[in-house]
This record gives C-alpha cells, structure tokens and sequence, in this order.
C-alpha cells in the first residue's frame, strides 16, 4: 500500500457525536473533506445542518441523545439509513459540570457519566454487527488530560474520562481480533463550548500554555492529523491507545 493510501479514507462511512461544536465538528468537517460519508450526531439540529451545509453532500445529520440508552438501538438504525452502516465510530460527546467534590448532584453525576463513559459503549455496541461483518472498523473515543491528572472542580468528568481510558482498553481487548481497533484521543486545552470558562480567563489559559512543550494551547485544526491517523489503515496494529493531543503537557 502507497503511503498515501494508508491515510485515505473515501468512501468509508462516519459517525461522528458530539458533532454540532467543539472537536466534534472539526472532526466531521476533517472527515468530509478527506472523502469520508460522514453522519453528524448531536441534540441540536439547527447547528447540525450548518455543519451538513459546510461539510457537503456527503454529509447528513441525526438528532439525537446519545444519553437515551432506551433509544439506543433506533438511533443506531438512523445512523445508518443514509450512507449504511458505519466503518467509523468517533464518540466526541462531552459533558463537564464544573462541580467541586462536595457539591456534585446526584444527576450531575449521573449525567456526565451518561453522555461521557455509557453512550460512546453502548453506541459502539450497536454498531458491532456490521463492523464485524466486514471485518473492518475504527472507534475512536474522547479521552481527556483529566483521564490522568485531577483539576478542582472536575471529579464526575474525571471519573468519566477516567472510564474512557480503561474501556477503550477493554474494547480493543474485545474486538480487535475482528479487525476493529478501539483507540482514544485525549486532547489537552482547545477552545470548545466546554472550555469556554477556562479560555475566558486569559490568565489560567496563559497558565496552560505555559504548562506544554510547545507553549500554547490547542487549535481545532491539531487534531486533524491524529485523528486521520486513528481512523484509517495508517493504525492497523495500534489498538487500545490513549493518544495525547495536548502540546505535551503531560509530559511536563
């Protein structure tokens, strides 16, 4: 295979969640003008469609809550009513309270845990089937600095993330004999709607910068590459990974 080739993903089919911001929507767009048939989920439909508008043609939206494990199953069979079953899985759906240790609601908790460590499961679950049918498949989970470090005010979303780091190790335990490898992405600080108070603070983001190797925080368009990398044949042999986008702050 030509080195080029190793990086193509035409044709191939992607869902991406969290689709509608964030590194969610980086991902989708990166993907649709790599050539992939992308399937965009997220609650808000109005921003999905301004995502398809941008992607292309090759790209379609699904509303949907990937938290409502009742509907798992349909929202599983919309996903692949446009372009068919996916090759794909990138689970970026976050949620991050912002709780201190003691004033963590019950459904707070339960919630991040929900979108965070049970949806990316249950929804690569669902999508198991074909993937092993055709003996191909790449799931891509949202890891996070917090799956290795504590920050104040972060022990639901650490936990979560925390999850993230051992299930995709269980998930490439699992299924990566049937050629679907199981990696994650831990980004470091990128200006996302669930960073927005971090980079409103233009002192703690300057502190952040400071903490990397290469001294600044993310751009959306870093995660272009790993990402690419993940979800083509380029990582056939690597599986049950945790990379770190983060400018090497957890280096440091």
């Amino acid at each position: 295979m030509a080195p080029a080739d190793l990086f193509d993903v035409s044709g191939r089919v992607a869902c991406i969640t969290g689709a509608s911001s964030g590194l969610g929507r980086q991902a989708a767009l990166m993907l649709a003008r790599a050539g992939a048939r992308v399937v965009a989920v997220a609650r808000r439909q109005e921003a999905l469609e301004t995502l398809c508008d941008e992607a292309g043609t090759t790209s379609s939206a699904v509303a949907a809550d990937v938290a409502d494990r009742a509907a798992m199953d349909q929202t599983a069979r919309r996903i692949a009513e446009p372009f068919g079953a996916p090759d794909i899985l990138i689970n970026a759906a976050g949620l991050n309270p912002r709780q201190p240790a003691d004033d963590v609601t019950d459904d707070a908790w339960d919630a991040t845990v929900e979108v965070n460590l049970s949806a990316p499961f249950f929804l690569a679950r669902a999508m198991l089937p074909a993937m092993k049918a055709k003996g191909w498949g790449r799931i891509v989970n949202f890891a996070s600095l917090q799956s290795f470090r504590a920050f104040p005010a972060g022990i639901a979303y650490g936990a979560s993330k925390g999850g993230v780091a051992q299930m995709t190790r269980a998930m490439a335990e699992a299924w990566s004999r049937f050629g679907i490898t199981a990696n994650a992405i831990g980004p470091g600080f990128f200006p996302t709607e669930l960073t927005a108070a971090v980079f409103a603070d233009e002192d703690r983001a300057a502190r952040n910068a400071a903490q990397t190797c290469a001294g600044r925080n993310g751009r959306p368009e870093d995660m272009d590459g790993p990402l690419l990398f993940l979800c083509s044949d380029a990582s056939a042999y690597v599986t049950g990974q945790i990379l770190m986008v983060d400018g090497g702050f957890t280096a440091k």
